[in-house]
């Protein structure tokens, strides 16, 4: 039954994504057929989820080409953490388009899209190769891009470009990196690489990983390499950009978890400090370039910036504590940047606009989203007893243990800074009456209405849950930052007793 929970991830949203693409003049037959998808690999997630837990990291070679000569699917704690909360996002998202985009005309092709973008990050995460990771970052590319130019105008256009561009650049080092690993191993297994990469001599491990190190820093928007992100987000369609601040840089923030851990340990690479660095200064761009917008997409584009510097930090720090801390921080970060797009993509379409100088009296008109929002806003500041808040806590407390105080101080005072932008969409948006006497609330069916809240609903529930009960959801951190630290049980399973 492994074989079946490791592959039907990927293999359900790819049947999923051409059986919509058949029925473009039925939506309805396209909502059926796209949320039983979306539910159905929710159910797989979980049941992968558990026999992980249950019975250790697990593995299947396809084709029979036992490893490391044949293409692996490996799950560990840190994998299926990665695809339960991507099959959450699939599904938040599917059922919130119901609502968000179902009067465009490519309706059905952004379902489509969406599958296919939800089975390039599925591959991305249980892959235990490394050029069949580059493989599923081009396919997230190829959906991501469709999503951006679907139904675009100018604006839309102009970003999707920068975009692709950017990407493009990071695709060209992944493959020079991956074709030069491969002359100075003659393997790609990840699991196989453990040991042969070490091998290699100190100057070119310093280049490899330097290479690796610069690809995947542009998928996950590190400065300064970050440009592409807030020049394309704030210009789509509220559920895809929600879709896409969840998922699109973690799976980049993914990768530099599994390579300066598998293959390249971030303490013998050379790059470590330069990393703390990265992550400082991410940090830091990210929130001041929320502090001067006034567009609620735009300041939380910027956020996301800001966000996966904390992130990238618990890394650069290399503790198991540390590791512990930037795992638990993607987790709620996923749930809670989505669930603020979302937010904003309701009183968007209320309201026709998300600029905040055009905004206001949301809290009379929506006090349960106004309640939703705190939740939310405030857990992504790192308030008590949140969930940002034991993210936060955690990366801090390990930087402390390793004497990095300026680290620390930095990601206390952007916590500060992330208070204020969130506090601005609160008095703005929320708070304020309207400034604009010709803005009146747009009413919405009651069937739309459900389709927009309870996405926000449940992703703002789970937050609280992570936050509210945080004990067993750090635990399980430190069990996959164990597993990356001491990678014998992921070994194990992809290349059992082979030497």
């Amino acid at each position: 039954m492994t074989t079946i929970w490791l592959t039907l991830p990927v293999v359900l949203s790819l049947l999923t994504a051409v059986a919509v693409f058949t029925c473009q003049r039925r939506k309805w037959l396209c909502d059926l057929i796209s949320a039983t998808s979306v539910c159905a690999t929710l159910v797989v997630a979980a049941l992968l989820t558990y026999e992980v837990i249950l019975n250790g990291p697990q593995a299947v070679a396809f084709g029979q080409w036992q490893a490391p000569f044949g293409i692996v699917f490996v799950a560990d704690f840190l994998t299926v953490a990665m695809v339960l909360i991507t099959a959450i996002i699939g599904a938040i998202s599917v059922f919130y388009a119901m609502a968000d985009i179902r009067t465009k005309h490519s309706y059905t092709a952004y379902h489509a899209l969406m599958h296919v973008l939800l089975a390039g990050v599925y591959g991305a995460f249980l892959t235990g190769d490394i050029f069949n990771l580059y493989v599923w970052f081009e396919v997230m590319l190829i959906a991501s891009f469709g999503l951006m130019i679907l139904d675009a105008n100018k604006t839309q256009i102009d970003g999707a470009l920068k975009y692709v561009v950017l990407n493009l650049i990071s695709t060209l080092f992944f493959l020079l990196a991956i074709g030069l690993l491969y002359g100075a191993t003659g393997t790609l297994n990840l699991a196989d690489l453990n040991t042969k990469a070490a091998l290699i001599a100190p100057e070119s491990q310093v280049l490899l990983s330097g290479l690796f190190l610069f690809a995947f820093a542009i998928k996950a928007a590190l400065f300064p390499l970050f440009a592409w992100l807030p020049a394309s987000y704030h210009t789509l369609p509220n559920v895809v950009v929600a879709l896409f601040a969840a998922l699109l840089t973690k799976v980049g923030v993914y990768a530099l978890m599994r390579v300066f851990t598998l293959v390249f340990p971030l303490h013998e690479s050379g790059w470590q400090s330069t990393l703390m660095w990265v992550a400082a200064l991410t940090m830091l761009t990210g929130v001041l370039g929320a502090a001067s917008q006034f567009d609620i997409k735009k300041i939380l584009s910027f956020h996301i910036i800001s966000q996966i510097g904390y992130m990238i930090m618990g890394l650069a720090v290399y503790t198991p504590l540390a590791i512990a801390g930037a795992i638990f921080y993607v987790v709620h970060h996923i749930l809670v940047k989505a669930n603020l797009f979302l937010i904003g993509g309701l009183i968007e379409r209320r309201y026709g606009t998300s600029h905040l100088k055009q905004l206001g009296g949301a809290y009379k008109a929506m006090p349960w989203l106004a309640f939703l929002f705190f939740i939310s806003a405030f857990s992504l500041a790192g308030f008590p007893p949140l969930s940002g808040f034991w993210g936060k806590f955690i990366v801090i407390k390990a930087s402390l243990q390793t004497s990095d105080y300026w680290l620390a101080a930095t990601a206390l005072l952007v916590g500060l800074l992330t208070i204020f932008s969130m506090s601005k969409i609160w008095n703005e948006a929320f708070w304020k009456k309207p400034t604009n006497d010709e803005l009146e609330s747009k009413a919405l069916s009651r069937a739309t209405l459900y389709l927009y809240s309870l996405p926000i609903v449940m992703l703002a529930a789970l937050s609280l849950l992570i936050g509210l009960v945080a004990e067993p959801f750090y635990q399980f951190a430190e069990h996959a930052a164990q597993q990356l630290l001491v990678p014998d049980a992921y070994i194990q399973a992809v290349l059992g007793g082979a030497p």
